[in-house]
């Protein structure tokens, strides 16, 4: 008789506990098919960006677009109720550790999806640990291919490095018809490398010769010998894909031993303070691919609102780089604000993380840089870059490059 109660007993426990396995504390019936679950009238979007270190100033021109979406877009309606948008920011530190403790701090606040990161290395970094929660995450301007690679958590709203690679070897090779290229690129930096390997790739095929390589250490600051070497070889083009930090000295240090050839680079240059830190001159002839510019005609809505928000308030034109010229990453954050918003509307129900993962793998919508459909690696299907230049310090679009070599002239 006992042994019968016993037996009683220990299966009431077994399926009381069952029962508490069914309700997580994201109020959620299986946190393993549904990720987090939205329980009130909040729902919470991470914000993963880089707030200091080498890529502190990009990264926080991505969260000024974010932030001024969030001002747009403060509600969302999801099957007849409103919930209120609460956005939180922790900041990666441009640094693979720390991104993965910051992921954490997000997956532990209970965000319904994450927006980000400025920098590929971070992204990647934190990749498993958003896929492992099951929140998606939406790049904004993160270019390299491993970052959505076997993560189906992972989107973005960017075009690729291979994409950007075969616009500038083009645009190097047959618009400015530079056949022979130098490239320096960053040691041990994902999307310097990367965007360095994609370019020499496809200049090669087209016929161009590498003349040199060189590479360089993180926080390193003299560049001299690297260029002393590059000049030497006499190239047409350099090509230089770095962080904005870099940037500044780099052309500086290029022009003032002679380097007169054109330079160019990936996404990352597009940055007021690469002028303020190189001097006007020597930016002349120097060009970089990009996602957006605020010339383009059909972005004129965006282009008058952002700046008014940044010229709203002082500490956002400090943050924007003592300026309200735009940069195309926050456009991105915009644009990464808003597909999250456009997932959110499509939902009918209970709104779990794994259904705005769901929903983003089949949104389809126009942002403020173009149209934006995300293939079956969570990428954003876009063919044609913007190519800008430094024209008397200011950054101005030149015109408009796919990679099938096509240039079209910007009017």
């Amino acid at each position: 008789m006992k042994k019968a109660i016993a037996l009683v007993l220990a299966l009431v426990m077994v399926f009381a506990l069952c029962a508490c396995g069914e309700k997580p504390e994201n109020g959620g019936d299986d946190v393993a098919d549904k990720g987090v679950v939205v329980d009130g009238d909040t729902i919470k979007i991470g914000v993963f960006e880089p707030a200091t270190g080498e890529n502190g100033a990009g990264g926080m021109q991505e969260v000024l677009g974010i932030r001024y979406a969030k001002t747009v877009a403060p509600t969302v309606t999801i099957g007849g109720k409103e919930y209120k948008v609460e956005l939180v920011e922790v900041d990666n530190q441009s640094d693979k550790t720390q991104a993965v403790t910051a992921a954490q701090q997000l997956v532990s606040q209970q965000v319904i999806a994450v927006l980000g990161s400025y920098g590929s290395g971070v992204s990647i970094a934190a990749g498993e640990t958003f896929a492992s929660a099951k929140i998606p995450a939406i790049g904004c301007s993160c270019t390299n291919p491993q970052v959505t690679l076997g993560n189906d958590y992972y989107f973005r709203v960017c075009f690729l490095d291979p994409f950007q690679g075969e616009v500038m070897a083009n645009f190097a090779y047959a618009t400015k018809a530079c056949k022979t290229a130098a490239i320096i690129t960053q040691n041990g930096d994902d999307y310097s490398t990367g965007l360095g390997g994609y370019f020499k790739a496809a200049y090669e095929k087209l016929g161009g010769q590498v003349v040199n390589e060189a590479t360089y250490n993180t926080n390193e600051t003299d560049f001299n010998a690297l260029l002393t070497a590059a000049k030497a070889a006499n190239p047409e083009v350099l090509f230089i894909p770095s962080s904005i930090v870099t940037a500044g000295l780099i052309i500086k240090q290029a022009r003032d031993m002679g380097i007169t050839c054109p330079i160019m680079a990936g996404d990352t240059w597009q940055n007021a303070t690469i002028v303020s830190n190189a001097g006007a001159e020597s930016c002349n002839d120097v060009f970089y691919s990009t996602f957006f510019s605020a010339d383009d005609e059909a972005a004129a809505d965006f282009v008058t609102g952002f700046q008014a928000y940044l010229n709203g308030d002082p500490e956002n034109l400090k943050l924007n780089s003592g300026s309200d010229v735009i940069a195309s990453v926050s456009a991105l954050g915009y644009d990464a604000y808003m597909a999250v918003i456009e997932a959110l509307k499509t939902l009918d129900g209970e709104v779990t993380s794994v259904a705005v993962r769901d929903a983003l793998a089949k949104l389809e919508f126009t942002g403020v840089t173009g149209g934006i459909k995300f293939d079956e690696n969570g990428d954003a299907d876009k063919d044609v870059a913007f190519i800008e230049s430094f024209v008397d310090g200011k950054m101005t679009l030149v015109g408009f490059q796919g990679s099938d070599g096509k240039f079209t002239e910007a009017k």
